[in-house]
């Protein structure tokens, strides 16, 4: 029988103060940890507005009156919330299919937290019938959007200042 010769694998250190790792692991979990509901506008209206109060018109520049448009009231919200209950993101989806306002704080993208929300909307959309589903996403967003079925269709075009193109979700064209 042959002697199998092991890798010598290099020795780490783990001469880390446990302080450290505890508040590593507690920032980790945090920022993983969330649940995404539906809402309706007047049970969550503070937490919807302080939302996309922050990133559309405070980052994106996006004016008062084209960001408040008079039609959240109809439109079915979902609300991603921290395990402490603090809002973290949101989107909506109109009675006509159309996806929008999807806005997720700064210090909390990158974590699945846009994919969840929409994932939400779209079974939301299921569960209603709704089959014929579009949003007008900004133009760096179209990858995103991309990643989960959406498909882009005609031209781009400005809106509130910022460049965006139809998507329409794949299985509905």
């Amino acid at each position: 029988m042959q002697n199998s010769k092991r890798a010598s694998l290099p020795r780490v250190s783990n001469k880390v103060p446990a302080e450290s790792i505890l508040s590593t692991f507690r920032d980790a979990s945090f920022m993983t940890s969330y649940t995404v509901r539906q809402v309706s506008w007047q049970e969550a209206i503070e937490d919807l507005r302080a939302i996309r109060f922050t990133v559309f018109v405070e980052e994106q520049h996006v004016p008062l009156a084209e960001e408040w448009d008079g039609r959240d009231d109809t439109a079915l919200h979902v609300l991603a919330l921290s395990a402490d209950h603090q809002p973290l993101g949101t989107a909506r989806l109109l009675d006509n299919g159309q996806i929008g306002r999807m806005a997720v704080l700064r210090e909390h993208r990158r974590l699945g937290i846009g994919s969840a929300l929409l994932r939400e909307l779209l079974h939301i959309a299921a569960t209603n019938n709704m089959q014929h589903l579009f949003l007008n996403a900004q133009i760096d967003a179209v990858g995103f959007y991309q990643r989960h079925g959406f498909i882009e269709q005609g031209a781009t075009f400005m809106d509130a200042g910022i460049v965006h193109r139809k998507m329409v979700l794949a299985a509905a064209k």
